[in-house]
């Protein structure tokens, strides 16, 4: 059984919209996969600022399925800005992306929701066990990376489109409910654990004196609480809670097959 990763960070951004905690973030992850879960040091690839380009980022998922045979473990943890695409197609409003390094070339840059989906539908091998972690968000109406007033530095891991020359849309069609995804849940090969609803942003902040993703941050903690021992369904759960508590108005998303969500983390 192999177990392999790839985990993202990005802080600084050629725009200028700049993060903190992204890169703390993607090292927090190794660190947590290959001290309690077995990953081998070897098997976890870095992407980092620069490093994380639209290409690189998509390089490293395709070998992280390459190969890939059942009972092998596969984990994807992606921490930097997100936004939204403008649809073309007419069968709903827009399209979540992520922001690989050189987000700011174009849309093609992006890296899309559906295009993550159509991978892992086409490469993923049935019995694989792939767990996304996106500590990103997807929609909103700022213009810049916001910082909020007060002592942890807190700002929104979103970039509106504007600033990447794409078309914004008005509050009313984001708040529009989404169509039905051609990719409902009972299909997927893989779970993905978000950061946020559509609607919210996650938040970049410095906690206990060190900037991370507040969704990446509450999810280790709840980890090490629990001795390395949960489910995701139960990761989940204990994560909305928390971050509830310490005042982050955001609500991790949980999406995969039944099955999936049931499963002990990393396995």
């Amino acid at each position: 059984m192999a177990k392999k990763a790839l985990c993202v960070g990005i802080n600084t951004y050629p725009d200028g919209n700049n993060l903190n905690g992204c890169v703390n973030d993607a090292n927090a992850w190794s660190a947590l996969l290959t001290g309690h879960f077995g990953f081998p040091q070897a098997s976890v690839r870095m992407l980092l600022e620069a490093q994380a380009t639209k290409a690189n980022i998509w390089a490293g998922l395709e070998a992280l399925l390459a190969g890939a045979k059942p009972g092998d473990v596969l984990v994807f943890t992606n921490s930097s800005h997100g936004t939204y695409v403008a649809d073309k197609s007419g069968d709903e409003a827009y399209d979540e992306a992520t922001c690989p390094y050189d987000c700011d070339k174009g849309a093609k840059y992006l890296l899309i929701d559906d295009e993550l989906r159509k991978l892992f539908a086409a490469k993923l091998p049935a019995g694989v066990s792939m767990t996304v972690i996106s500590d990103s968000c997807h929609s909103g109406t700022l213009t810049r990376a916001a910082v909020v007033a007060g002592p942890d530095n807190r700002r929104a891991r979103f970039l509106n489109p504007k600033v990447l020359g794409l078309r914004e849309l008005p509050d009313a069609d984001l708040a529009k409910p989404r169509a039905a995804s051609s990719y409902s849940q009972a299909d997927m090969k893989e779970l993905l654990l978000s950061g946020c609803t559509q609607r919210e942003y996650s938040w970049d902040a410095e906690i206990n004196g060190k900037p991370h993703g507040a969704m990446t941050w509450y999810a280790i903690q709840a980890i090490r609480d629990s001795n390395y021992d949960l489910t995701w369904d139960q990761l989940h759960k204990q994560l909305r809670s928390q971050l509830e508590v310490a005042g982050f108005k955001q609500h991790p998303q949980l999406e995969g097959t039944q099955a999936n969500k049931k499963k002990p983390i990393f396995t």
